[in-house]
């Protein structure tokens, strides 16, 4: 299952609604696409003009090493942005090497009854602006 859908319809109709592009943050933060999906975000992202290349960084990829540990894809699971934002993150802020950055944790709405009907499971994604002045 990969969020990168949710991912990129947050992060277009943030820009959309803000009026800033991926060039106004220091860094654009997912919090667990993996590998497989940060390739799907930049296609969908591409599709809508949206260049993510230049400032994107998923915590599925950071968190582990994936030419020495047997992690196929990359982290995935709300641990990956938890253990990124509140220490690799949150220390650049306070080294003042970020100042405005982008972070966005995705996930699914899981639901037992739609699980055993068949139903698909939305994928989630919620933003947050952070920014010191």
């Amino acid at each position: 299952m990969t969020f990168s859908p949710a991912a990129a319809s947050t992060i277009k109709h943030f820009f959309e609604d803000t009026n800033t592009s991926p060039e106004d943050y220091d860094v654009i933060y997912t919090g667990d696409l993996g590998y497989v999906g940060t390739q799907l975000l930049y296609e969908l992202c591409d599709r809508e003009g949206i260049d993510l290349r230049c400032r994107h960084s998923d915590c599925g990829t950071i968190i582990f090493d994936r030419e020495n540990q047997d992690v196929h894809a990359g982290g995935s699971g709300c641990g990956c942005s938890a253990s990124v934002l509140c220490s690799f993150i949150m220390h650049r802020f306070e080294d003042g090497d970020f100042k405005n950055i982008l972070f966005m944790s995705t996930g699914a709405l899981m639901s037992p009854t739609s699980s055993f009907q068949g139903e698909s499971i939305p994928g989630i994604a919620h933003l947050l602006h952070i920014k010191n002045d």
